[in-house]
């Protein structure tokens, strides 16, 4: 795939993720009882876990979370543009993001691109935008799609040369490839406390636009290209 890869082909991506609910007690009756089913699953490791102390992870899981940020970039002519759909009404944003692929990256050439967006970012915004009775852009929509119809790039994955079991992180690769890190102010696991108790939302979108860069940056190395210089990144 990388070998005739156009990257003006392509919009790179990245979501942020919270809980639904600020905490345990807020949720509904009916979710509480279901994220106590799921959080045996995960104390299976620590059992002095409960309940309430796992559902700040709750923002991991597209049932019991929702996206608070999807930030995307693509390059226009001698410009790399970065765009941010954002807020608290998720439908919103997801219908805005959605209008820009089916607008402007609906054809066959077209590709989306993240890091462990094959296992996270691409399915939790599809679940999200049926959760939300948004009608899945057909980039998104995997149904009756044989492997080879994807139109899917997971810097991760190819970074794993088919060893499925190795998981590398987005930072660790930034450090090895020389890219600056964009966990200089936060990383995932403080996002929902930036989003429920702090609610500083412009706070997480500048954080994900970092990661699209840096995804950018990545694949850039993958194909033996310098970095993007900072005057070529355009935010719009």
């Amino acid at each position: 795939m990388l070998k005739d890869l156009e990257l003006n082909n392509v919009l790179f991506l990245d979501i942020e993720t919270v809980p639904a609910y600020p905490d345990f007690e807020s949720a509904p009756k009916i979710m509480q009882k279901l994220w106590e089913k799921k959080a045996e699953q995960l104390r299976r490791n620590d059992p002095e876990q409960t309940a309430d102390k796992l559902y700040s992870m709750a923002g991991i899981y597209a049932e019991f979370g929702k996206i608070v940020c999807i930030s995307c970039g693509f390059a226009n002519g001698k410009e790399f543009r970065l765009k941010s759909f954002y807020g608290d009404d998720e439908k919103i944003f997801l219908n805005e993001f959605k209008q820009l692929l089916d607008n402007h990256f609906n054809e066959k050439y077209h590709l989306l691109c993240a890091h462990n967006g094959k296992e996270f970012d691409f399915p939790y915004i599809a679940r999200r935008m049926l959760v939300n009775m948004i009608e899945l852009p057909d980039i998104i929509n995997l149904a009756g799609k044989k492997p080879w119809e994807v139109r899917h790039i997971d810097t991760m994955e190819l970074w794993k040369f088919g060893d499925y079991k190795h998981y590398t992180s987005l930072e660790l690769l930034a450090a090895i490839f020389n890219i600056p890190t964009p966990k200089d102010d936060i990383d995932g696991s403080m996002v929902g406390n930036v989003y429920w108790q702090e609610k500083d939302l412009e706070r997480i979108v500048k954080y994900c636009q970092k990661d699209v860069i840096t995804i950018v940056h990545l694949l850039r190395k993958y194909l033996g290209m310098n970095l993007l210089k900072e005057e070529e990144i355009q935010i719009v």
